[in-house]
């Protein structure tokens, strides 16, 4: 099966997995307790909208979370494809106690991958529990590498990112997203996962 049949056939399973999940969830919901209703139509908000809102909320959630797991195993599949005894690692947190250990999404020789579709995140203890991540990685003797696909668009969340990669650099290990993220997976591994990607979602496309 070629790399191209291989993310198709993920592609699939994730889209039906996630279908099966959202249909579930809005069965689900039909039989919710809607008396917080009360409160959107407080601030203004119609019980159509509000329906509307935790309708999407809740698709939003599953969504989110497939994207990113589809994306980080398809990539995970080009590093195999080229790279055979890629794979996943936990390595023992020797700085603190929580938590016990810490996964590399993709241990490729030297290189130890992060990989992540996107990260939005605000939050400042995740700049904290980051360094401690990349500090023991870089103390058992690998290099620290980070590759997100899409940047995010809030201010504070850029500011995180930003903080990374200077954590990164600072290490001596290397950040790449956007565009630049892309390209080092189809530098490292001769597969041009964009483009496999945007051919999955063209035919998708024709289907609707």
């Amino acid at each position: 099966m070629t790399i191209k049949e291989q993310i198709t056939e993920l592609a699939k399973k994730y889209s039906d997995n996630l279908k099966t999940k959202i249909d579930n969830r809005m069965e689900e919901m039909k039989a919710d307790d809607k008396s917080h209703y009360l409160i959107y139509q407080v601030l203004g908000i119609s019980d159509k909208e509000g329906h509307l809102i935790d309708l999407y909320q809740n698709k939003g959630r599953f969504l989110y979370k497939y994207a990113g797991s589809f994306l980080e195993e398809a990539t995970k599949l080009c590093f195999l494809e080229k790279f055979p005894k890629s794979g996943i690692k936990k390595i023992p947190n020797t700085i603190g106690q929580r938590p016990k250990t810490f996964e590399i999404d993709c241990l490729e020789g030297n290189n130890a991958i992060e990989i992540k579709w996107r990260d939005a995140t605000t939050d400042g203890d995740h700049i904290t529990k980051e360094h401690t991540r990349i500090k023991v990685i870089h103390d058992a003797g690998y290099q620290p590498i980070r590759i997100m696909y899409y940047y995010p668009n809030r201010t504070q969340a850029i500011k995180i990112q930003n903080t990374l990669e200077t954590l990164y650099k600072g290490i001596g290990g290397e950040y790449y997203y956007g565009d630049s993220a892309w390209d080092y997976v189809k530098r490292r591994t001769n597969i041009d996962l964009k483009k496999i990607l945007e051919d999955i979602a063209l035919i998708n496309s024709k289907e609707k």
